[in-house]
């Protein structure tokens, strides 16, 4: 173990589209959406213990210990594998919180990926994410490690290659947006037509989320309408980040430069393969 890492990363990913076809009985919402990592990531610290237990040594700011889905994923793993090892978690975050950028689930992720290295538990990825899907529908995209075409709740993954390389603007206006408030919002549109990998290509899809946030939260609905201005824009998973695609590094760093100073912007690449896999296989 000692030739292992301790610093994980925690890749953010983007919706590029996100249609609800659906409701299930127990209450989900049916998706189709194409996920997007990008190399804006959180990292995540891992000290093996020998005492067995689990504690978090730093962690984002007004999550409690208990809450936080870095100290749930390694509890969950040790509670499916039995291992008598504990770990010490420091979470340092980049990634915004209630952005719609999956930093949680990312982080829950990486802490999975990362401990069945290290505790040599021996599990496959498949085990993982099954763990992780009690965690977090999106939480098993991260284990995959891959853009990928998802249906279900998020879970049922096709990895795809997004091709040339690409760079987007993204941009939090500052506003937590709740993942469960816009799904059980009556107006969100539950009934869109199921439509295909390549109908996606073709049209570019839509994020059928856009609407309720841009209502509901109306600082979402200024930084769409000012990125919008720049370049196409779209809102990612439930808000409230929003993001545009530029085809050059240069592009996107001349908008983000102009974003107003009360918002945060990030310029990110595009990525097929997440670095937690590449961290892995070193």
């Amino acid at each position: 173990m000692r030739n292992v890492p301790n610093s994980w990363p925690a890749p953010a990913k983007l919706n590029l589209m996100l249609h609800v076809v659906g409701r299930r009985d127990d209450g989900y919402h049916q998706l189709q959406t194409v996920f997007q990592l990008i190399d804006l990531c959180d990292r995540i610290e891992i000290e093996v213990r020998e005492d067995g237990q689990i504690v978090r040594t730093q962690g984002p700011d007004g999550v409690a210990e208990a809450d936080d889905l870095v100290v749930r994923a390694a509890r969950a793993l040790k509670a499916a594998t039995g291992v008598s090892l504990g770990a010490g978690l420091a979470v340092h975050k980049r990634i915004p919180m209630g952005g719609g950028l999956g930093g949680g689930s990312s982080d829950a992720a990486t802490t999975l990926v990362a401990l069945n290295k290290v505790w040599d538990t021996g599990l496959d990825s498949r085990d993982i994410a099954t763990i992780g899907l009690k965690l977090g529908a999106d939480v098993p995209v991260f284990v995959a490690g891959s853009s990928a075409w998802g249906e279900g709740i998020g879970e049922i993954l096709t990895p795809i290659t997004l091709g040339q390389e690409s760079w987007y603007l993204v941009i939090f206006p500052g506003v937590i947006v709740p993942t469960a408030a816009v799904f059980q919002a009556p107006e969100l549109t539950r009934n869109s037509p199921p439509t295909t990998m390549r109908g996606f290509l073709e049209t570019g899809g839509r994020n059928d989320c856009e609407a309720v946030v841009r209502a509901r939260f109306p600082a979402v609905g200024e930084a769409l309408d000012w990125l919008g201005r720049h370049a196409p824009a779209r809102l990612t998973g439930t808000g409230s980040c929003v993001f545009a695609k530029f085809a050059r590094a240069a592009d996107a760093e001349r908008v983000a430069a102009r974003v107003p100073d009360e918002w945060r912007a990030y310029v990110a690449r595009g990525l097929d393969g997440s670095p937690l896999l590449e961290e892995l296989a070193r």
